[in-house]
């Protein structure tokens, strides 16, 4: 997944194309307010003892709406819509937004509209519950942006040519302090197999230890607004690596927050099922769990568009296009991807033929590829991710993880 950084590029006008504006604020938010009414409105995440964080939905109409500053603060927003997700497809999507500490507005950002991750048709969006079924409705969404605290947002869309999709909106991510609970917040690394270096070859079985995973509990996750059930695929045979393009300069501590931020947006503005990768790893190479339903097995994720079947989904925390992936955030990725492929013998240096399950890919759905077991979210998607730094390490990635696994 790319969650957009760029700067905004000069581009030619745009004949006969309606252009939708919007410098937006949010004032008191009645519970009651609806959708698409003309009116902000807040759907908070169920707070825990800390708070559970919320998204603000803030409607686009055309014309203007010049006002002050947002009356709720946000890390992190997007641009969604009702209908399918590549309705803006040719289109455009720029926001700014104002620092809450000093107030100085950003430049102009533009967001990516093509669906470049997610779950392929009718995987993540048949509602499994009455509580769900309103936020699991069809819809579109932009990448999101990373924004730090801020508030003051402004958006301007330029549609493509099939026009503006109805219900078009701004989505404004709290991610909170993250919601306690009682579960355990680490699973306990194993400790490398006693024996041989080559005791994996005796053995048959090229298990790599599992590395230290934070779980949800661990970065706070609010377990209510997910679906409460698990979707499974088959033996993972490849992880796609991605970045999510949010600054690489973060205190450590401050991962579960951006963690939070994007599971909340994953959910209740795209309407998937849960955050759509597997695990994330963060600067200090520590690995976090990502779509519940228990790090030992092979959860269907929402992150390579017409390839999470029978794959998992590893984001780098952080934007590698022109910065130096750290050392130990490369450690990290080799270590929770040995450790999975390792699960079901796959050899983390080999190669597997997958299927397309989607025309959004590379490929055409049913269209066969055959991939590197340890690969880049580009392998799969027309997408700069896990960008232009990240990507050149895979090779020392795999060779890394078979080590771990003993080959």
């Amino acid at each position: 997944m790319r969650i957009s950084l760029r700067a905004l590029r000069g581009r030619p006008p745009v004949v006969l194309l309606a252009v939708l504006a919007a410098v937006l604020t949010l004032p008191s938010i009645p519970a009651e307010a609806r959708a698409g009414a003309g009116a902000p409105v807040a759907r908070p995440g169920a707070p825990g003892p800390a708070g559970g964080g919320s998204v603000t939905s803030l409607p686009l109409t055309g014309g203007r709406l010049l006002a002050g500053r947002t009356a709720r603060r946000f890390d992190l927003l997007g641009v969604g819509w009702d209908g399918p997700a590549r309705a803006l497809a040719g289109g455009t999507v720029k926001v700014r937004t104002r620092d809450a500490a000093t107030g100085v507005w950003s430049g102009w950002h533009e967001l990516e509209t093509d669906g470049e991750d997610g779950p392929d048709a009718g995987a993540d969006t048949a509602a499994t519950t009455a509580v769900t079924a309103a936020s699991r409705a069809p819809r579109g969404a932009t990448a999101p942006l990373w924004t730090g605290p801020s508030d003051g947002v402004a958006v301007e869309v330029t549609p493509g040519p099939a026009g503006p999709p109805p219900g078009l909106r701004v989505e404004l991510v709290d991610p909170g302090e993250g919601v306690r609970s009682a579960g355990a917040r680490t699973v306990p690394a194993e400790p490398p197999a006693a024996g041989p270096a080559d005791g994996g070859r005796r053995t048959g079985h090229h298990q790599a230890p599992r590395p230290e995973i934070v779980t949800r509990a661990g970065w706070g996750a609010d377990e209510s607004i997910r679906e409460p059930d698990f979707v499974y695929t088959g033996p993972v045979r490849v992880v796609f690596v991605h970045h999510t393009a949010t600054t690489t300069e973060y205190a450590c501590s401050d991962a579960p927050r951006v963690i939070r931020a994007i599971y909340q947006y994953h959910v209740q503005s795209n309407g998937w099922r849960d955050i759509g990768y597997n695990f994330l790893v963060d600067r200090c190479g520590t690995v976090y769990e990502g779509r519940a339903g228990g790090t030992d097995l092979p959860v269907h994720g929402a992150h390579t568009l017409g390839f999470n079947t029978d794959s998992a989904g590893v984001a780098a925390i952080g934007t590698f296009v022109t910065d130096v992936p750290p050392a130990d955030l490369l450690t990290g990725v080799a270590r929770i991807a040995a450790w999975k492929l390792g699960l079901t013998d796959q050899d983390a240096a080999g190669s597997t033929r997958m299927v397309s399950g989607s025309d959004g890919s590379l490929y055409p759905a049913g269209t066969g590829a055959d991939f590197q077991a340890v690969s880049g979210h580009r392998d799969a998607f027309n997408t700069e991710c896990p960008g232009d730094a990240l990507y050149p390490r895979l090779p020392e990635l795999r060779t890394e993880a078979a080590r771990l696994q003993g080959r």
